[in-house]
């Protein structure tokens, strides 16, 4: 009789070596390859773009990378960028977020592409994300996901020019060109 591996839950994932950018998925802990600069060049310009915005609205919160979030005993995960507003801050604890923020933004790596589009964005939709951005360095694209219903329904998707619109954000706009070209 072969014996199956136990899933990996928060409390091992608890004791990861500390520097290590490692995810909980599915119940395994998978270690992460660090971003290329490219890639944090556009979380940071996203992250001011965002981090401007709420500070004005004064709607919420925004985190960057790394920043676990828990959203179930065998996920948690580390999204680029996420929002929680309000009147969710209840579910903000001191090591980690446990439960859905209302917006996640994951801007895609090689390594990772797969884990985003299908792993994640599955995971997100069906723990209650609002909002889901995939931003693209390769073709310099942004899609935004909106929950209607039990279902993300892809709202948008901007490519090298226009503007991307948020619904979570009050109706925040962020032109693409901002966000993949250096100024």
């Amino acid at each position: 009789m072969a014996v199956l591996p136990k899933e990996k839950t928060y409390s091992d994932y608890e004791n990861t070596p500390e520097g290590g950018k490692y995810q909980l998925i599915c119940g395994e802990i998978v270690e992460m390859t660090s971003p290329s600069s490219y890639h944090q060049e556009i979380c940071f310009r996203l992250l001011l773009k965002l981090g401007n915005f709420v500070s004005i609205k004064k709607n919420g919160k925004i985190f960057p990378a790394p920043m676990d979030v828990t959203l179930s005993p065998k996920d948690t995960v580390q999204p680029d960028l996420l929002f929680i507003e309000k009147s969710r801050y209840s579910i903000i604890q001191e090591k980690r977020i446990v439960g859905a923020p209302d917006l996640v933004v994951e801007v895609l790596s090689p390594s990772t592409a797969y884990i985003d589009l299908k792993y994640k964005k599955d995971l997100y939709e069906n723990s209650g994300v609002i909002e889901y951005w995939i931003v693209d360095p390769q073709d310099h694209s942004i899609e935004v996901y909106y929950k209607e219903s039990d279902d993300f329904i892809r709202i948008q998707k901007s490519s090298k020019e226009g503007k991307v619109i948020s619904r979570v954000l009050d109706s925040l706009e962020i032109n693409i060109k901002d966000v993949f070209e250096a100024e």
